[in-house]
């Protein structure tokens, strides 16, 4: 038998996580990423777990057979870094990584420090590229 997987979305409203990050820099760039994955997104922001912001839906089939449902799009305020999900990852965008100012990456995540150090317009357009990429996965409601 599968098990599920932990993180899950739920229904704590994004406003009242959100309103918890102690840092206000760091509260206040969360805002502005998620007013842009939003727009870009059309979607209203969900909770994933207790600290991930998401944006849409779709379902993930893993080599090792284990499926999900996961963010299209999505964030995180973690103790030293604003973590952003982007799905499928950053090959092919290294042109656009290059512009945007500091950062670091992983296999899907973008860690920003603070929203100050990075060029938005570039971030916008990395977070629509990574929407675009997955619009065919995307589950609508």
């Amino acid at each position: 038998m599968k098990s599920e997987p932990k993180t899950q979305p739920t229904t704590v409203p994004v406003t009242d996580f959100l309103a918890q990050v102690v840092q206000e820099g760091r509260r206040n760039d969360c805002l502005a990423v998620a007013d842009i994955m939003q727009r870009v997104t059309g979607e209203a922001p969900r909770m994933w777990g207790d600290s991930i912001v998401g944006f849409g839906c779709y379902r993930y089939l893993s080599a090792s057979g284990r499926s999900g449902d996961w963010p299209i799009v999505g964030f995180s305020p973690r103790k030293n870094d604003l973590t952003l999900y982007l799905m499928p990852g950053f090959e092919g965008r290294e042109a656009l990584l290059a512009k945007l100012g500091k950062h670091r990456t992983g296999k899907s995540c973008l860690y920003l420090k603070k929203l100050a150090d990075v060029d938005l317009a570039v971030l916008e357009s990395l977070v629509r590229e990574s929407v675009s990429a997955m619009d065919a996965k995307r589950i609508r409601p």
